[in-house]
């Protein structure tokens, strides 16, 4: 087992010491108040982590503490390292981002559209464009969530069982061909609807490589990686490390909930959000992104990849709030981010809702946990706590402006 640690004194790394002390205690008071029942931030320039703090407890009733080798649940940002794998089988030429997602995933010919009606009455017609893999990279393959309550598709996938994205009782390959049997909600390549797209993608790296998601990933990436703790699943070893998970109340407190299914293999493999994984891990993997594929000697992609990975890919090279016909797109934070092939990705500084430097990419996920990559300022971040906040629980942004401030130069 690996453990992330300080390598560097903040100053020697660019970094403003008590501008980062203020970053800990303005997170320090979420805990305090009973918002967040800990966290862990980290800050690395050049590869050397610069500053780390821990806070608070990984399970409350327990009284056990955040500690810097705590497992978290990653959730959305198992993304990132779905696409990864996925790129590297697109690099050994035996997948192509202009490949129909049919060609692989049979269940996906002869797609049909969203027209217009609901319910029972919903018409459609058949797609001028087929799904194509770069389309489930980025997010444009006309997919979507059940959970968004905005679309009449969304609709269709609850009246299909997929209300988690999983049909109940399902694996990933039976999961996947319910998603094929919906409609798309709009034609592929035109618009940007964050979706399922991530776990289809997953079941084309099943179908491609021979090999079961998790055996996969684990061989071509955490194994290389030495990202010691990943996985899908946790062992009996590692399960005392792992972070109870919160949600949050209507009065803004933090309650236990039930999160992914851990202990023991999942019958249904998440490409879109079912990992766990430690700091330590995810300093790894964004270090792989920084350094442009390659990493203590191991090469994952070129770096060409990883410039592909991390450049705009939306149609019209538009931002991701300029796709608000649906209201969780219409959002703030969306204003000045694309989205490239896998992850967000900065285009217009002066338009985003915190300070962020030019091409900075990450994702985050929905308990709370994110990372970004700013190559020109050569640094990386993390934060993990582990709560699924309702509404109302919005720190990333205070998070890039405090990091921001304690940059020097």
């Amino acid at each position: 087992m690996a453990q992330l640690r300080q390598e560097v004194d903040p100053g020697e790394a660019g970094l403003d010491a008590k501008a980062l002390d203020r970053l800990d205690q303005h997170f320090a008071h979420y805990v305090d108040e009973g918002r967040l029942p800990g966290y862990l931030v980290a800050v690395a320039r050049g590869g050397r982590v610069a500053h780390l703090t821990t806070h608070g407890r990984r399970d409350i009733a327990a009284g056990l503490p955040v500690e810097a080798d705590t497992l978290w649940r990653i959730y959305s940002m198992t993304k990132p390292v779905t696409s990864v794998a996925a790129l590297i089988l697109v690099e050994e030429g035996r997948l192509s981002l202009d490949d129909p997602v049919a060609r692989h995933l049979p269940a996906f010919a002869d797609p049909q559209v969203y027209e217009s009606g609901s319910g029972s009455e919903v018409r459609t017609r058949p797609a001028a464009q087929v799904p194509l893999i770069r389309h489930l990279l980025t997010h444009t393959a006309g997919l979507t969530f059940a959970f968004y309550h905005q679309h009449p598709v969304d609709a269709l996938y609850r009246e299909a069982g997929l209300d988690s994205a999983v049909l109940p009782g399902s694996d990933l390959a039976g999961t996947v061909d319910a998603y094929a049997r919906l409609p798309l909600q709009f034609e592929p390549g035109t618009e940007w609807n964050y979706s399922v797209a991530t776990n289809v993608l997953g079941r084309v790296i099943e179908v491609v490589s021979g090999q079961p998601l998790d055996v996969f990933i684990a061989e071509r990436v955490l194994g290389p990686l030495g990202m010691t703790d990943a996985g899908f699943c946790v062992t009996d070893e590692q399960a005392p490390r792992l972070s109870e998970l919160y949600g949050e109340t209507e009065a803004g407190g933090i309650e236990p909930i039930a999160g992914l299914p851990l202990h023991g293999r999942p019958r249904f493999l998440s490409g879109s959000g079912g990992m766990v994984a430690s700091a330590y891990d995810v300093h790894r993997f964004m270090e792989l992104l920084r350094r442009r594929g390659e990493l203590d000697g191991v090469r994952l992609l070129s770096p060409g990849t990883v410039d592909l990975m991390t450049r705009n890919q939306l149609p019209g090279g538009a931002d991701l709030r300029a796709f608000g016909s649906r209201p969780a797109h219409d959002e703030p934070g969306n204003d000045g981010i694309g989205f490239g092939l896998g992850v967000s990705v900065v285009i217009d500084p002066e338009r985003t809702q915190a300070p962020s430097g030019l091409g900075t990419f990450g994702w985050s996920g929905v308990a709370t946990t994110t990372f970004w990559v700013d190559p020109g300022r050569d640094l990386t971040v993390q934060f993990m706590t582990q709560v699924r906040p309702k509404s109302s629980l919005r720190l990333f942004p205070d998070l890039k402006r405090l990091v921001h401030e304690a940059v020097t130069d």
